[in-house]
């Protein structure tokens, strides 16, 4: 496995600096503010390192929401049932989720994927590594085969958007008990207590929080997971929906196309892939810190800074939609808006000290 994760490493081209310096002239030229659009400016510019091209266009975009369902719903962590996560692959695949009219709006693309749920589930791509987990509670939630062949389906995706001519992708996720997994491994992987990285979820009582906790706790207990290797963590701890993801986020380096990150599924999957496989990170966008309370800490690890701070927790890829529009209207400015010489005026240039 480590072999494979390395050679995947070193097959990922780094960011083109030519092509960042390029695309920083370009804004700095626009007739505005120097960096008036803060983040959004940058986020232009990591897209141009990524892709070699200062010409910066997102206009093919697919949301991949991949599911799978998680052993450790028998420990009553979650508010509804193992099998809710059928149902909502199924009003996804009928283009009738939360992600769906977003996504609309932002004129994206959705596909659903099964990479591992109990229920196969017409219209949705099948990608079955197994029908769900095992309880992480009692033992390792997947193998490692599993795991690996869960990664390595979500690279296959990559590359197939890749060859579909898509420009951006944005990761999403559907997977009742996908919260606890998720706390379980940025616990073990940021060294930190199960009670500050574990949240409610989808609306847990007290003592369903309290329960969850205790779940966690105990299969970290019993499993042993190395915190030094990330994916001994996601084979202990994890899912098919969080492998699946990993190696959506390394299949979009190698494939030199920018992915947004989402909640906190999405975003312990990108650690994951980032403790795997350095290199990927240049390829990842955070989109929004999710409300989940580990939120901020996962994306602080990964070094990189949300845009949007709206306390969502839906899920699906709802939050990662959002930066679409923003990019889009960054975009509108980066390539349509006058230069200071078109409009007559000398152009600004850095002076130092604190702006006004």
């Amino acid at each position: 496995m480590k072999e494979r994760f390395s050679a995947w490493n070193a097959a990922i081209a780094p960011q083109d600096t030519a092509a960042m310096a390029r695309a920083k002239a370009h804004w700095d030229g626009i007739a505005k503010p120097l960096d008036g659009l803060g983040k959004l400016e940058t986020a232009v510019i990591r897209i141009a390192g990524l892709t070699g091209d200062e010409a910066v266009r997102i206009d093919r975009r697919t949301v991949l929401v991949l599911c799978a369902d998680n052993g450790v719903v028998e420990e009553g962590v979650t508010q509804t049932d193992a099998s809710v996560t059928a149902t909502m692959a199924r009003r996804i695949a009928l283009h009738g989720s939360s992600v769906c009219r977003m996504a609309d709006t932002a004129r994206a693309d959705v596909i659903p994927v099964d990479l591992g749920m109990n229920t196969r589930v017409p219209g949705v791509r099948d990608l079955h590594a197994a029908s769900g987990t095992n309880n992480l509670a009692k033992g390792p939630a997947m193998t490692k085969a599993q795991a690996m062949q869960a990664i390595e389906n979500g690279v296959l995706l990559a590359r197939e958007r890749k060859a579909a001519g898509d420009s951006i992708l944005v990761t999403g996720e559907m997977g009742i008990g996908n919260t606890t997994t998720s706390s379980a491994i940025a616990s073990v992987l940021l060294g930190l207590p199960v009670d500050a990285v574990t949240g409610r979820g989808a609306g847990l009582s007290d003592a369903g929080l309290v329960r969850k906790r205790d779940t966690i706790r105990r299969a970290i207990a019993l499993n042993r997971p190395d915190p030094a290797d990330a994916f001994d963590v996601l084979c202990k701890l994890g899912g098919f929906d969080l492998a699946g993801l990993a190696g959506l986020y390394i299949g979009a380096a190698l494939n030199r196309i920018p992915i947004l990150i989402d909640g906190l599924p999405s975003s312990v999957a990108a650690l994951i892939a980032a403790r795997l496989v350095p290199n990927c990170r240049t390829a990842m966008l955070a989109s929004h810190c999710s409300k989940e309370p580990v939120a901020r800490a996962i994306l602080d690890a990964l070094g990189l800074e949300p845009i949007l701070f709206a306390d969502m927790k839906l899920g699906e890829g709802t939050g990662a939609v959002c930066m679409l529009p923003l990019l889009d209207m960054a975009l509108s400015v980066y390539h349509g808006s006058a230069t200071f010489s078109d409009a007559g005026v000398e152009q600004y240039v850095p002076q130092g000290g604190p702006s006004c």
